[in-house]
């Protein structure tokens, strides 16, 4: 499977990628590594995977703005209490821990409270983005430095 995902090079780093930013339990940054050991352009593979994980974060935002109320009450059954907590630690950290959505484990989470938070779009999008870009070009910069 590795093999067949690394000799598709750019389409399938921003496949992986953008499935990595869903709720689907991947990861992506081991491909981007393997097309940088196999010299593709740090540049433009750190901007292809970038891509493809924002655009799975906004996909899980609007999972968040549209499935919201469905999503607490009914899929993850979380009472009116419980969610009056959930908004107000995220009306005290805010929006600003979307520059975490990066992270495994709480990074979907983070995007899809995003959305049902109703946090703007322009400022998700600059936090996301900004995240997610620093931890791709950390990547591709550890890879180049150690080759």
């Amino acid at each position: 499977m590795e093999q067949l995902l690394a000799t598709h090079g750019l389409p399938a780093l921003f496949c992986m990628s953008f499935l990595a930013a869903t709720l689907v339990p991947i990861g992506s940054e081991w491909l981007l590594v393997t097309l940088l050991l196999k010299h593709h352009d740090p540049t433009l593979a750190v901007g292809v995977a970038t891509a493809g994980n924002f655009l799975g974060a906004c996909t899980t935002y609007a999972v968040g703005m549209w499935g919201g109320p469905f999503l607490v009450r009914k899929v993850l059954r979380i009472d009116a209490a419980t969610e009056r907590r959930a908004e107000g630690l995220y009306a005290r950290y805010g929006s600003w821990s979307l520059l975490f959505s990066w992270l495994p484990v709480i990074g979907d989470p983070l995007c899809l409270m995003g959305g049902i938070l109703r946090t703007g779009f322009g400022r998700f999008s600059l936090l996301v983005a900004s995240g997610k870009l620093a931890r791709y070009a950390f990547i591709a910069w550890a890879t180049v430095e150690g080759m």
